[in-house]
């Protein structure tokens, strides 16, 4: 049995649903042994997807950058996701995706004869708590030590998975990760910077994975009024910056009001915190 999942549950996998506690695949499954595929999560208010079409073309995008050919549109990837959604009955949930290059002898070269392992499955959607929401997260700085194509929504997580234990280890809720002097990324989210009323974001490139929220926060930062700029945002911003924020599809938009063990601003979350949260939340409830 494994912890806080329902074994019972209904998953695609290669073409036909199953139990979950009977999904099975290869050890050899380059997945498995080479962290070779592409991952989505889309998530899912009142039944209705989130932005679905954005997370559908990330993920064409990433698989075509390391090359994996599927032969599916994004129409079909849309149908399975909705099948998936549907066969869940769950209402408020984020859909997992996950293609990988197949089953094939262990060799890092592409094989010449695999199917794409394709995996999707829906779970319960844990909101962000009103003491994230109302009081804010904490974080620590770390080096960004991932490698150099973080724009690929790639299975390869380690990187990430070691940030967010040094967050647990650490006490806090987050890291800022930092490239030299340039800040890049959270574990698992975009890091947004507010100073002198300006929102600061890292520029998008091979450094950050351009999150869907990415798009979105533009949005209701053009209809708010608040000037984005897109830069090298630095470590000294960072650490004198009014506001921190965070976003991505599972947090949404939350702010950062501990960073160091020393309060961001005044500690408690800001006015364009304040103006982006009510647009995001206005978005969702016209779903």
């Amino acid at each position: 049995m494994i912890a806080d999942v329902d074994v019972d549950s209904q998953v695609w996998l290669n073409g036909e649903f199953v139990r979950l506690g009977d999904a099975k695949v290869s050890v050899l499954d380059r997945g498995f042994v080479f962290g070779d595929g592409i991952y989505e999560v889309v998530p899912v208010y009142r039944g209705k997807p989130f932005r679905m079409d954005a997370h559908i073309a990330r993920l064409q995008r990433s698989l075509a950058e390391i090359r994996i050919e599927t032969g599916r549109t994004a129409d079909d990837w849309k149908a399975l996701f909705l099948e998936v959604l549907q066969r869940s009955g769950m209402e408020d949930c984020i859909v997992y995706l996950q293609v990988t290059r197949g089953v094939a002898k262990r060799d890092h070269r592409f094989p010449a004869d695999a199917r794409p392992t394709i995996f999707c499955m829906a779970s319960p959607r844990k909101p962000p708590s009103a003491q994230a929401r109302e009081q804010g997260l904490s974080a620590v700085a770390m080096p960004d030590l991932r490698w150099l194509n973080c724009h690929i929504k790639s299975v390869s997580l380690l990187g990430n998975v070691l940030a967010k234990q040094h967050a647990v280890d650490s006490g806090v809720d987050e890291v800022i990760q930092f490239r030299g002097d340039a800040l890049t990324e959270g574990a698992s989210c975009n890091i947004w910077v507010v100073r002198n009323g300006e929102l600061l974001a890292p520029r998008r490139n091979h450094l950050i994975l351009e999150g869907i929220r990415y798009g979105l926060l533009e949005e209701l930062a053009q209809k708010a009024g608040i000037t984005l700029r897109e830069c090298i945002v630095t470590r000294n911003d960072v650490d004198h910056a009014d506001e921190l924020l965070l976003s991505s599809a599972t947090t949404e938009v939350l702010p950062i009001t501990r960073f160091e063990g020393r309060p961001v601003g005044k500690g408690v979350p800001g006015p364009v915190y304040q103006a982006l949260r009510a647009r995001y939340d206005a978005v969702l409830a016209a779903l």
